[in-house]
């Protein structure tokens, strides 16, 4: 799979890069933990990666052409059926793609990578919007907390842990309403996500309400997380910012941002689309598996399995 990767990068010209997975910051991502290592000449923790993304944008912003890396990716607080905190992480830059170009490679190189060219042909593009009305008939841009909860149908425990966080609730609808409802064994694009959880994303300039945002799955399975990225400076820093705003306000750690990605965007990220897939994932579909330890030789299993 790899080797058919590499195949599908050399010939759209795109330049394989290696990254540091050690680093004195981390990300903000509410969504995201990174994992915390100790070295002794080093004053203070590191980090490691959770993405190369911020050293592939510096890359970009130094004069770098189209990149990707395929690399090993370490995560706290995810392990489970299609989780490992360690993983084989695929990622890649184009420059001056748009939403409808970066999903559109995102469709080759799985079919690529899976190599199955057919993929490619049938793939359901939806906005996240039209999911929400058209399974659970609620508009995910406007409905109450009330209304999301009452969709969600859940016991009042879990209520109360979502509380008014609007974006975990979505979250959640997604993970058990949404994705569910994706046609088996065919891909499916979910486009236009809430501007809320652009993260590094652009904002879509025919719609303030969404973002240029993106995942695909297969059936239900989420395979890849892509954008068009988010290349101003000043609201980058906003948005790193409210993260952590958030994550003190839930108990969360709260680690140093990485100074240099902003300088980087100050410096002048080139107009660019991204995306961020995972290989085991793609192997888990390979192998018509829905456990991400069927496909890893050595696992790691939760304190309560």
């Amino acid at each position: 799979m790899k080797q058919r990767l590499h195949a599908y990068f050399d010939t759209e010209s795109v330049l394989e890069v290696d990254t540091p997975s050690l680093s004195s910051t981390a990300v903000s991502d509410t969504q995201i933990d990174s994992l915390e290592v100790r070295c002794e000449l080093i004053d203070g923790p590191l980090y490691l990666h959770t993405s190369p993304e911020f050293c592939m944008k510096r890359l970009l912003a130094s004069g770098y052409p189209d990149i990707y890396s395929i690399c090993r990716v370490y995560r706290d607080g995810e392990l489970g059926r299609n989780h490992q905190p360690e993983f084989t992480m695929v990622e890649w830059y184009r420059l001056g793609f748009g939403l409808s170009d970066i999903i559109s490679d995102t469709q080759e190189a799985i079919a690529s990578a899976l190599d199955n060219p057919s993929l490619a042909d049938d793939v359901r593009v939806i906005d996240y919007r039209d999911a929400f009305i058209d399974v659970c008939r609620i508009d995910p841009l406007q409905s109450s907390i009330k209304e999301l909860a009452d969709a969600a149908d859940v016991d009042d425990a879990l209520k109360r842990v979502l509380g008014n966080s609007r974006d975990e609730w979505l979250d959640l609808i997604l993970a058990t309403k949404i994705a569910p409802s994706f046609t088996p064994g065919k891909l499916t694009v979910l486009q236009h996500y809430p501007a809320s959880q652009a993260a590094l994303a652009q904002i879509c300039p025919a719609d303030l309400a969404v973002a240029d945002r993106f995942e695909v799955f297969m059936g239900s399975l989420e395979l890849a997380n892509g954008y068009v990225e988010l290349t101003d400076a000043r609201l980058q820093s906003q948005r790193i910012a409210n993260d952590q705003a958030i994550r003190e306000r839930r108990g969360q750690s709260i680690r140093p941002h990485d100074k240099s990605l902003l300088a980087a965007l100050e410096s002048g990220l080139p107009a660019c689309a991204g995306v961020a897939m995972g290989l085991e994932r793609l192997q888990m579909v390979h192998d018509k598996t829905d456990r991400i330890q069927n496909v890893v030789p050595f696992v790691f299993e939760a304190l309560n399995e």
